[in-house]
């Protein structure tokens, strides 16, 4: 049958009546069809319309919460924060930026896969540590012969590309079989087996590197027993948390000889480092807690073998430093008693630890001296002093830093120089702006702090080993701060000595770049056999790590 739009009028005059009108209908179907299809042309329209319209309204929003992130991160509010809350604040909005830049990707239907390895970009991350296991997966063609059609010939292997992928299996818990053979003489009737070795803990069952890993998990990573416990039943192993205790307990026993060596060591030095922090500890009788402090001392920040120990005492008084320190009595022995130039902060405490032995020497810490300025600002307050404060002391820091590597000698030779001219202007500054604030005030006290302590201050002028603050120090009593908040208080003053037995070694242990754990494993495991008289060689700073076995599991 012909088409209705093909036929001219003469056509329509002959064809019958019914032919017409087939005709007709078969027109009026198409249009309906077309009208259909127009209609929904103009609905998908209308869809991708709408799906535009909400993705530029996603990625404007996806754009604008990432650069209010970026500006939250690099913001100067920031710096009112303290390092933990620094810290955390950082850590989440570096999750957000990831899932908002992912989002955003995905918004607008960017690839997020890598790029093509043949395209030239710059390194994202760093490599991998190669003392790391690598398990190798071969990824090769099923058929090696060429796929051009008409040629099918053997193709020759001419190079590879490898991609390394870190994971992770969960700690594993394996048991150590001791077999002791049994040898018997029938003749003599006499009987011969090799001794059992020495233990920590003889006849328990934890080995060494269950030990370590125990005292790790509290005085490290900050896991009380109850999550320890929990931890290790998810594989299949039953460690109460009295038990756990009662290996924390005999562990820190056995490591306390090799404490009170290290105390030696890091009280040798010229320079030393001391602060303290407050910690919870358990009164029972009371039924509740009261407060406790560690003392923490460091060797120099300059010093090339470094060193930290921690005292754990029941107070802040003077009397606690000076009987670590040693106070120079008719009944302590000279030699016991530490001499030196000590860096540490205001607190009165440490006039008495000076003041007890003639020849020691007081540093001040010029980062205290200028919390007080940046206190002044707190709030978004206006001060005219704190800001100018900030600004000179900030050009003393930007010297030190570039002398922070060079010998002590010609430290002090460029201080001479370099850093004394900024100390004599910020004390005549100083004095200046004293005379112009009233007595009282919030701004007199920030500067009468640096002027009453101003010989202290500057005693870096003098002796090119001697830091211009107690940084060193702070940041190695941090972990206390950070421990505190996970198991909340020390259970007893017995237990928080064991813990700074414990935090003693394994964080000088990590000053030296040790392994926490390959570090104690070793020791605990060294310790029952090991001649007290050479205990020095297992301190932080003369440990090596023993070479691997090919039949370690």
């Amino acid at each position: 049958m012909r088409e209705l739009h093909d036929l001219k009028a003469e056509d329509l005059q002959v064809l019958r009546p019914e032919v017409v009108t087939a005709l007709a209908q078969q027109m009026l179907a198409r249009l309906r069809e077309q009208d259909r299809h127009i209609e929904q042309r103009d609905e998908r329209i209308e869809r991708q319309a709408h799906e535009i319209r909400f993705k530029a309204s996603r990625i404007e929003k996806l754009t604008f919460e990432l650069a209010r992130h970026k500006a939250w991160r690099f913001g100067a509010k920031t710096e009112a924060m303290s390092a933990e809350q620094r810290a955390l604040f950082e850590e989440t909005l570096t999750e957000d930026e990831a899932s908002l830049l992912a989002q955003l990707q995905q918004a607008r239907g960017e690839n997020t896969a890598p790029p093509d390895a043949t395209a030239k970009r710059k390194p994202r991350r760093q490599p991998l540590p190669d003392h790391l296991r690598r398990v190798e997966h071969h990824h090769e063609p099923e058929d090696t012969s060429c796929p051009t059609p008409d040629c099918g010939k053997p193709m020759q292997r001419v190079g590879e590309d490898i991609s390394e992928r870190l994971d992770i299996v969960p700690a594993e818990f394996f048991v150590h079989r001791h077999i002791y053979g049994k040898w018997a003489c029938r003749c003599c009737e006499r009987l011969v087996q090799q001794p059992a070795e020495p233990q920590i803990i003889d006849g328990g069952m934890p080995a060494s590197g269950l030990l370590a890993h125990t005292l790790i998990s509290r005085f490290v990573d900050h896991l009380p027993y109850y999550r320890q416990e929990t931890i290790n039943a998810r594989s299949g192993v039953h460690t109460p948390r009295s038990t756990l205790a009662a290996w924390s307990g005999r562990a820190g026993a056995a490591l306390e000889p090799l404490y009170e060596a290290h105390k030696r060591f890091v009280l040798a030095a010229a320079v030393l480092h001391a602060d303290e922090t407050p910690v919870a500890m358990l009164d029972p009788g009371a039924g509740k807690t009261k407060r406790a402090y560690v003392w923490g001392y460091a060797r120099g920040a300059f010093d090339a073998v470094p060193g930290v120990i921690y005292d754990f005492c029941v107070g802040r008084g003077a009397q606690f430093p000076r009987a670590f320190l040693g106070d120079g009595g008719d009944d302590a022995p000279r030699e016991r008693s530490w001499r030196g130039t000590l860096v540490r902060d205001e607190y009165k405490a440490y006039e008495s630890v000076i003041d007890a032995v003639p020849d020691r020497i007081a540093a001040g810490c010029l980062a205290h001296a200028r919390r007080k300025f940046d206190e002044l600002l707190l709030d978004g307050a206006t001060n005219a002093v704190a800001p100018e404060a900030l600004k000179r002391i900030a050009a003393i820091y930007r010297v030190e830093r570039e002398l922070a590597q060079r010998a002590p000698d010609e430290r002090l030779a460029l201080r001479g120089s370099a850093t004394r001219p900024l100390w004599e202007e910020l004390h005549t500054w100083l004095a200046f702006e004293r005379r112009h604030v009233p007595d009282g005030s919030a701004t007199a006290r920030a500067i009468d702090y640096s002027l009453r302590h101003w010989t202290a201050l500057t005693r870096n002028l003098l002796d090119g080993n001697v830091p211009v603050d107690n940084n060193h120090l702070e940041n190695l009593v941090r972990p206390w701060a950070m421990g505190r908040k996970a198991w909340l208080f020390a259970g007893s003053e017995l237990a928080g000595k064991r813990a700074a037995v414990v935090m003693s070694l394994v964080q000088s242990a990590k000053l030296h770049g040790h392994e926490p754990w390959a570090y104690l494993s070793d020791v605990l495991a060294r310790l029952p056999t090991h001649l007290n008289s050479h205990i020095d060689e297992l301190l932080p700073h003369r440990w090596r790590a023993p070479e691997p076995t090919a039949t370690a599991p």
